[in-house]
């Protein structure tokens, strides 16, 4: 299990020095390559509908201010409308899912929170159970510089942050791909019953620092020393659950494609010399291109804009493939 995990990892960090090279990974919302989702988007099947509390302190650093009291469960419920629920430095939020969340083609889940531009975000972890006891983390990055701390009511650049709820301001939520948690021993991603939402503290001092997945200490503001400090959770929105996630196994064939990450050019590899026609969209589901792939061949993508892509294959069934573009 540890080392399925730390190979795991080092996907991740090779993916984020690919992104790093150009200077960024997915901007803001509204922006191109923006892997943000809308609170009225279409994708969404559902909201959240259970959640369990477990405040933490307004300031980790003097906790005489006591616990934050922002909010009830219930405003972490329902479609993203701003009203929220304050974790505190270190904070968790538990979301339970009846029927269960599943890996489907693309994004399968969006957490939102209330900031209200792009550049004042507050940050949380999320992670993901199959029997509510065991829990994994999505692999996050934070590449915002650690020297100085980010002020109670400092920015953040969202292109220096992968894989962290937040990102976006309100209303556009982070989504994230449980795809990224396949091969993990007691995690099921067909079978997903519960998410953590949990807060970055956010401070650079080592007493209280948190840390994404390359041991880097993520900065946030930090102190938030108010009743509704830390990460403000508005809602989940769930786009793949066990009813309408794809089952089965594909009719397509095997079909990598290298290298991925791509910057400019990609090849794709399939078994035997036939030709199958493909469809390249963005995460918002709009058709961009249209492909006929063969074994070898190479296509040019240098027009993209940084972020996540999906090419999907034409056949009894289809199947889709995680592009990413630096």
């Amino acid at each position: 299990m540890l080392r399925r995990y730390i190979m795991h990892l080092c996907l991740i960090a090779l993916l984020s020095w690919g992104q790093s090279i150009s200077g960024q990974f997915a901007p803001p919302a509204g922006q191109e390559g923006s892997t943000a989702i809308a609170a009225d988007s279409n994708v969404f099947v559902r909201w959240a509908d259970e959640c369990q509390y477990f405040p933490s302190w307004q300031n980790i650093a003097d906790t005489t201010l006591g616990l934050v009291s922002y909010g009830e469960p219930e405003d972490a419920l329902g479609q993203a409308d701003g009203s929220v629920l304050s974790l505190g430095d270190g904070g968790r939020a538990l979301f339970h899912f009846e029927p269960p969340l599943a890996d489907g083609e693309g994004f399968d889940f969006a957490v939102f929170e209330n900031g209200f531009s792009d550049s004042f975000l507050e940050l949380a972890f999320v992670e993901v159970s199959s029997d509510g006891e065991h829990f994994f983390r999505f692999p996050s990055v934070s590449l915002t510089p650690t020297n100085t701390q980010v002020g109670t009511f400092d920015t953040l650049d969202a292109t220096l942050l992968h894989n962290l709820a937040g990102k976006y301001r309100m209303l556009f939520g982070t989504p994230f791909d449980l795809q990224e948690m396949q091969g993990l021993e007691d995690l099921d991603v067909m079978h997903i019953t519960d998410v953590a939402i949990v807060d970055v503290v956010g401070s650079i001092d080592s007493a209280y620092a948190t840390y994404d997945s390359q041991g880097n200490i993520v900065n946030d503001p930090f102190p938030t020393p108010f009743p509704g400090g830390g990460f403000d959770l508005d809602a989940l929105g769930v786009i793949h659950d066990v009813n309408n996630a794809a089952v089965g196994e594909s009719t397509m064939p095997e079909i990598s494609l290298v290298p991925n990450p791509v910057k400019d050019f990609v090849r794709f590899y399939l078994p035997g010399g036939e030709m199958y026609k493909a469809r390249l969209y963005d995460v918002s589901g709009n058709s961009l291109q249209e492909l006929m792939l063969t074994n070898g061949s190479r296509t040019d993508l240098h027009y993209l804009s940084p972020g996540v892509y999906f090419l999907k294959l034409s056949g009894e069934k289809q199947t889709a493939i995680k592009l990413l573009k630096y």
